[in-house]
């Protein structure tokens, strides 16, 4: 049996007291997806809410919490997470920079590479890295069942945001043109906000995203 997926949404604020934001932060909701079976899965992000992952999850064993990127809205609750579900964090290194913007004195367990792979139930769980949002993001494409997790790098309607200094548009549609259209165009996309889409819904709007900038 393949692995199975689900969605746990979470809500909380970031940025407060950050320059540039409003003083009380910014409210954001954010998906965390647990793939895997009864016994074993895998945690894609940890977001605002430690508690309600860790109910998600229940006696279930956690083979790693892998992070898409290193933004805060995606790890603020990783290393509480981690440590209640006794499991390791994974984050490309690129984001550490970011990762230390939230944890000054703790580090990620492991350092995620492009190609780098994950069973679990069964599944593999295949690291892509897709930079342009952040320098160090990375999608997790779960091709036995059709599925790649986004993160901040595709989402229903287009390429994620890109107003950040380390950020690039160019990489960003480059980083999907090249890794995530190479996909099939069946594979359904679970991105870190909002609502799943599809390659296949998603490919034909590529000029419409190049004509607008963003």
């Amino acid at each position: 049996m393949a692995a199975r997926i689900e969605r746990v949404v979470t809500f909380g604020v970031i940025g407060v007291g950050r320059p540039g934001l409003p003083p009380e932060g910014i409210e954001l909701d954010n998906n965390v997806w647990i793939v895997g079976d009864d016994e074993q899965v895998l945690i894609i992000d940890a977001a605002h809410d430690a508690d309600a992952i860790v109910q998600a999850v229940g006696e279930r064993e956690v083979l790693g919490l892998l992070l898409t990127h290193g933004h805060e809205d995606h790890i603020n609750v990783a290393v509480a997470t981690a440590q209640a579900l006794d499991t390791h964090i994974y984050l490309h290194p690129s984001d550490l920079f970011l990762w230390q913007e939230t944890y000054s004195e703790t580090l990620p367990d492991f350092e995620l590479t492009d190609g780098a792979s994950f069973m679990v139930a069964g599944t593999d769980i295949t690291t892509v890295h897709t930079p342009g949002h952040t320098p160090g993001s990375v999608c997790f494409v779960a091709a036995g069942i059709d599925t790649v997790f986004s993160g901040d790098t595709l989402f229903q309607g287009g390429p994620g945001a890109t107003r950040w200094d380390y950020s690039s548009f160019p990489q960003i549609v480059e980083s999907i043109r090249t890794r995530l259209f190479a996909l099939p165009q069946m594979t359904a996309v679970n991105p870190g906000h909002g609502g799943s889409t599809s390659i296949a819904d998603e490919q034909p709007a590529l000029e419409e995203w190049l004509a607008r900038g963003w």
